[in-house]
């Protein structure tokens, strides 16, 4: 059996109970306190690195958003200056397009202006192929001409060689121009100073060279194509025009009255009339002077009298120079020819 205590050990035994207890409750306390306090210092240690990792977001966040705001500024800027250029083509591209107008405006005014200019073209067109018609018809009349030309100029020569070689068979030492085929005779000899009379020297001269030189002109060869034997009279240029005229004159008369007195001498009835059709008297005065080397006038060579022929067609060559001269392109050489044998017969008379 057990024995039961005495009352004041049981009371002692509750309060020591009691504070056993409290003081477990207390260490419970305590420890809870303890664990809530080191989960409530790692709340707060994770609440401050949470709040430390969100405040670095927030910060990085914030350095994103300023890096986006600078770049989407700098964007602003570039669209501005975008912008700006756009504006600026814009209104080169209206200065361009006016430009463009007023060059198409030019353009018809040009296109305009061509369409006249070919206009005008084909009428100077159709204005040249009429000239370069008339060219081609004129080319021809020249080849023509100068087919008569160079025939004339071949009979001029052939007629001065045989002057040349009759006077030099018969031994005649004569001054004859080897261009032309004048017979010169020096009124020195021919007539005594200021006279109009032939000498007897003169009279002998002109019974040797006249029937050579008519002889050869009315040859068969040769007629066909003379048009006139002139003898023409020169003085010195001393003295008055009008009295020296007049002296001309009646020298060239006084040789052509002695050759037709000596005609029957050596020319038939046929050549005699013939020689009268074709005789032509001039009296030049003082014109056309002989010059020396010097320049100065040759009084005695000025004195003489010139036995000289035209060929029938002496005077085309002339027309041809007009016509290369572009004067006169289609006058008719016969009529002049008329014109001028009729001119200088009467100044002859």
């Amino acid at each position: 059996m057990r024995k039961r205590k005495k009352p004041e050990e049981g009371g002692f035994s509750i309060w020591r109970s009691y504070s056993d207890m409290m003081a477990g409750v207390l260490l419970l306390f305590v420890l809870i306190m303890c664990v809530t306090l080191a989960q409530a210092q790692k709340s707060y240690d994770e609440s401050i690195k949470e709040r430390d990792e969100k405040i670095a977001m927030q910060e990085a966040f914030e350095m994103d958003l300023l890096a986006k705001q600078r770049a989407l500024e700098e964007k602003d800027t570039q669209l501005e200056t975008q912008t700006l250029h756009i504006e600026e083509q814009d209104e080169a591209l209206t200065q361009q397009q006016m430009l463009l107008a007023e060059y198409n405006a030019k353009l018809k005014e040009q296109e305009a202006r061509l369409n006249e200019q070919e206009t005008a073209l084909n009428v100077l067109q159709n204005a040249l192929n009429i000239k370069q018609e008339d060219l081609d018809e004129k080319t021809a009349l020249l080849a023509d001409q100068q087919q008569k030309i160079d025939k004339i100029i071949g009979v001029k020569a052939e007629v001065v060689e045989s002057l040349k070689q009759e006077f030099a068979s018969n031994s005649l030492n004569v001054d004859i121009d080897a261009q032309t085929g004048a017979l010169i005779l020096d009124a020195n000899v021919m007539f005594d100073y200021d006279e109009a009379y032939l000498t007897p020297e003169g009279e002998e001269t002109l019974r040797q060279v006249l029937p050579i030189y008519c002889k050869v002109l009315l040859d068969e060869d040769h007629k066909q194509y003379l048009a006139e034997i002139l003898i023409d009279g020169y003085t010195d240029t001393d003295g008055d025009y009008g009295y020296n005229l007049e002296l001309s004159q009646q020298r060239s008369l006084a040789v052509a009255q002695y050759l037709l007195d000596i005609e029957d001498e050596f020319l038939t009835n046929s050549e005699q009339l013939e020689l009268r059709d074709y005789l032509t008297v001039n009296g030049h005065s003082m014109s056309n002077p002989v010059l020396d080397a010097q320049g100065n006038v040759d009084k005695d060579a000025s004195r003489r009298v010139e036995v000289k022929f035209r060929l029938k067609d002496d005077e085309m060559i002339q027309e041809l120079n007009r016509i290369m001269s572009s004067e006169a392109m289609r006058s008719t050489p016969s009529t002049q020819t008329a014109g001028q044998t009729d001119t200088s017969r009467t100044s002859g008379n």
